[in-house]
């Protein structure tokens, strides 16, 4: 099994980025397609913990039903929160990674590099030009 684990969604840029900027370093991760294989209450909390987020940090607006389910009305509980992420996966941010040395929602891609149990990567190149320098400083 990879110690590294991401939470994809193969249609986002940023997702698509992170998973090949993991790649990049030589592993081998764990590719969990969360809008196919949604994880579970359990492990939403547990990933939540992880990151020490909030379940409404963890919500994602754009290009999802958060407006039309009326997300941002301050009523909505965590556990209600968590009931439509798991009816509607879409609204869970991505990518989620977890290493060993952390777990964190990779917005932007590059902020994986901290939890990448690998040493000083070379330049990287992003879908879209843009080079990632890699400064070699790790979560300890």
């Amino acid at each position: 099994m990879s110690d590294v684990t991401i939470f994809h969604n193969p249609a986002c840029g940023t997702s698509r980025n992170t998973l090949a900027l993991i790649c990049h370093a030589g592993i081998e991760p764990t590719v969990i397609e969360y809008l196919k294989t949604p994880p579970s209450r359990e492990e939403l909390r547990r990933l939540l913990a992880e990151m020490g987020l909030s379940v409404r940090e963890l919500l994602r607006e754009k290009g999802t039903p958060y407006g039309e389910l009326g997300l941002a009305d301050p009523k909505w509980t965590d556990e209600q929160l968590l009931d439509f992420i798991q009816q509607h996966p879409i609204l869970m941010n991505r990518p989620v990674v977890r290493t060993r040395l952390g777990t964190r929602l990779c917005r932007p891609s590059e902020a994986v590099l901290e939890l990448l149990p690998v040493g000083k990567l070379p330049p990287f190149t992003k879908e879209d030009g843009e080079v990632v320098q890699d400064d070699g400083v790790r979560r300890a």
